[in-house]
Parts: structure tokens; C-alpha cells; sequence
């Protein structure tokens, strides 16, 4: 597990080697190889926390769905009301009656983001995997690919493309306007920023965090009773920070979901 410690990057030129990065900043945000020379460059430490998020999900939701009972556990109450709140104030109330095709990517979709997220939290990681833009980019693709998927399978391709680039009621002289605009908008602008809202949350946040918590350390260590109360003060508003990002990443797991519910909900909508 050495390999997930954060602030080991590797040295350029090297030949794969890691050592401590001093001062940290934003290449301590790089991946890893678990490794090098061995396995390919992209098994590294961040795609390790994506395999363990999505058995961590898998086995979470497993685990609930054991050993149910009309009169509800306490585990089978947690499961219940995480999966009500999913279920009732996402896919039934923004998809309405076509909710039950998509409600378990959703509910998957919920918990991979927030586990994920959960991993900025851990001293073994301590680094929330969608701080990595190309994962956060992942993510909106597979939203990108449903919603459009749901529309051409509800309506045909020439049918659908034409409601999502051309509203009802727009006199023709505009539709050189409005269909660029709205191609733009629905099958560009949607993907990119819905993964941008995610990365630049949580790489902002525990960027935050690294900021507190090394230089409270630098100035505990430095020696001048000011700076180390500086630092001791640092140090303690960290904690403060953590609870923030841990809140962010619950907000953003939450609304990457319904984002996804809505733009779902646009593609498969009777009237634009």
C-alpha cells in the first residue's frame, strides 16, 4: 500500500523511481504505476482506488440486499432510506414513470462518486480519485452515452437529433441560430461541464487541505514560537476543511446524479 501514500511522485528520468516531493503543490496530484516496468503505466495508484471504490459499492449494496425482513434491521434501515432517498427525490421525481430502467445506474452512480470522494478523507489515500480530471471525464461519457441511448431508442435517431437541436415554435429564419446553439449546448457543453464541476470541486478542496496541513507542519517545525502557533492553528482548521471537502463530496456525488436524472429526463421528454 506504500504506493498510495500521497506526496511520491515520480522522478523525471528516472527509470520509475519515487521520492519525496518537497515543496507539494500540484504535481502531488500525479499518478503512480504500481508497477513500473511490469504492468502499464495506467495501473497506477488512482485506478487502484477506482477498483476498490466500485467493490467497496458492489459489496456495500450486497450486503444490503441480504437477509431482508418485513421488520427492517438496523443495516436494512440504513439501506432503505439511502436507497428511498435516491430512488424518491431523484429518479421518480425528475424521470417520473420511466424511473425503474435507470434508477440502479443511478443509485451506482451515486455511491461510486461518494466513495470515491470518501477517499480524501483516509490517511491510507488521501486523495479523492475524481481530482484526477480524466476519471471525472469518464464518468459524464457514460452519462453522455444514456441519455443519449435513451432518446434514439425512444424516438429514432433523425427524430431525436432534430428535437435536440431545434425547439418547437422557433420561426425558421433563427434555426440557423438556435440549432448550432443547441447542438452545442446538449451534445458539448453538458458532458465537459458536468465533469469540470466535479474535478475542479474536489482537486480545489483537497488542494485546500494540502495547503493547511503541510504549512501548519512547516511552521510547527520551524522553531519561532509565532509561527508555530501559526501553525498549530493551521493545523486545527484543517479538520475544519476535511469536514467541508467531506460535505462537498457528498453534494457533488448528489448533484452529478441529478444531472444526470435531468439530462436523462430532457432526452426521453414528450415536449421540449
Amino acid at each position: 500500500m506504500l504506493s498510495l501514500i500521497p506526496l511520491l511522485v515520480p522522478m523525471e528520468g528516472g527509470g520509475g523511481e519515487e521520492h519525496s516531493a518537497w515543496p507539494p503543490g500540484v504535481h502531488s496530484f500525479a499518478s503512480r504505476p504500481l508497477w513500473p516496468g511490469v504492468l502499464p503505466d495506467w495501473v497506477n495508484n488512482h485506478a487502484l482506488q477506482a477498483v476498490i471504490a466500485a467493490a467497496l459499492v458492489i459489496g456495500f449494496w450486497l450486503w444490503m440486499a441480504r437477509g431482508q425482513q418485513v421488520v427492517p434491521s438496523k443495516k436494512q434501515f440504513l439501506g432503505e432510506q439511502l436507497y428511498n432517498l435516491l430512488r424518491n427525490t431523484i429518479a421518480r421525481d425528475i424521470l417520473g414513470h420511466d424511473y425503474r430502467k435507470f434508477l440502479p445506474y443511478l443509485v451506482a452512480l451515486f455511491s461510486f462518486i461518494f466513495v470515491n470522494n470518501l477517499f480524501g478523507q483516509f490517511f491510507l489515500f488521501m486523495f479523492p480519485t475524481f481530482s484526477k480530471i480524466g476519471y471525472a471525464y469518464g464518468l459524464a461519457l457514460l452519462t453522455f452515452i444514456l441519455y443519449n441511448a435513451a432518446g434514439i431508442s425512444k424516438y429514432g435517431f433523425g427524430n431525436y437529433l432534430k428535437r435536440m437541436t431545434l425547439p418547437a415554435g422557433v420561426p425558421w429564419p433563427l434555426w440557423f441560430l438556435i440549432i448550432p446553439l443547441e447542438f452545442i449546448s446538449n451534445f458539448i457543453a453538458r458532458p465537459i461541464t458536468l465533469a469540470l464541476r466535479l474535478f475542479a470541486n474536489l482537486f480545489a478542496g483537497h488542494l485546500v487541505i494540502m495547503v493547511f496541513v503541510v504549512g501548519g507542519g512547516m511552521l510547527l517545525e520551524s522553531g519561532v514560537l509565532f509561527y508555530m502557533i501559526a501553525g498549530g492553528a493551521s493545523i486545527i482548521f484543517s479538520f475544519a476543511i476535511f469536514a467541508l471537502e467531506l460535505l462537498v463530496g457528498a453534494l457533488q456525488a448528489y448533484i452529478f446524479t441529478v444531472l444526470t436524472a435531468q439530462y436523462v429526463s430532457s432526452a426521453i421528454a414528450e415536449e421540449h
